[in-house]
């Protein structure tokens, strides 16, 4: 199900999404009518509409296309929220400073999924800090890595720090059981934001070169549609799936309250 500022999209409204791909989004994950981080969202979305075309989102009206596409909507579904301007031209996108909001629904995956197994790869996201919808670079990266037998990518920066995944926060913990979060350029994502929120288990942001990865305890990926999910593998280092760290931060996460539609 797909509505355009509260109606049924049309093909030839999508089409400039598809052509010119120009726009930002955000992910959510809906429960029984409550998202978790809704706030942070919509932040989000209007901090992302500054950077991307320059004009002030309607915050209440885009909740309001939200509630609608959501209305009726039972158990848990994965809730997208994507800003672009149908009127673009490629020629003129200084000019694209109408934005509208389009909401997409589809069924959620259960949470958490199993491991995954990561690779390393010299990559730089473009203005890491917006959600932006030029996916191009990442997923060729994830495919690179899904070539090589890998399950997805993880970003290193030209400084040898590394970032995060291919869509979404990476986190590693420590031997004496601290949450460290790379200290790099990524997306500030809204359940990373909000595990780091916890008052337990401790937690620091810290620069991770690849040089530190062996000494670690645990690694794990985060973001809305997977929650807390174990690294097992980043490149050639194993890590333990089963970490009490990541119970800890999976049981935190699901204590925090999701906001009511």
């Amino acid at each position: 199900m797909a509505e355009l500022n509260g109606n049924p999209v049309t093909l030839d409204e999508l089409q400039s999404l598809a052509l010119t791909n120009y726009g930002h989004f955000t992910s959510m994950r809906m429960e029984d009518g409550s998202i978790r981080g809704l706030s942070l969202h919509l932040d989000r979305l209007v901090r992302d509409c500054r950077l991307v075309f320059g004009v002030e989102l309607d915050r209440e009206r885009t909740l309001s296309y939200i509630r609608k596409a959501a209305d009726g909507i039972t158990g848990a579904a994965g809730l997208r929220v994507t800003i672009f301007d149908p009127a673009i031209d490629m020629g003129r996108p200084s000019d694209a400073k109408d934005p509208h909001v389009l909401v997409n629904l589809r069924p959620a995956g259960a949470m958490p999924p199993p491991p995954l197994t990561a690779k390393t790869f010299a990559f730089s996201r473009d203005s890491a800090a917006v959600k932006h919808i030029g996916l191009h670079s990442q997923l060729r990266v994830r495919r690179d890595a899904q070539l090589a037998g890998f399950d997805d990518a993880v970003f290193v920066e030209p400084d040898g720090r590394i970032s995060e995944g291919g869509t979404w926060n990476l986190g590693f913990v420590g031997q004496d059981g601290t949450v460290i979060w790379p200290d790099a350029p990524v997306l500030p994502g809204t359940t990373m934001l909000l595990l780091q929120s916890l008052d337990a288990p401790k937690q620091v942001t810290a620069p991770v070169r690849l040089s530190d990865v062996p000494s670690m305890a645990a690694a794990f990926a985060t973001n809305t549609s997977i929650g807390v999910r174990a690294v097992s593998a980043l490149d050639d280092v194993q890590f333990s799936q089963d970490h009490p760290v990541l119970d800890a931060l999976r049981n935190g996460y699901a204590e925090i309250p999701g906001d009511r539609l």
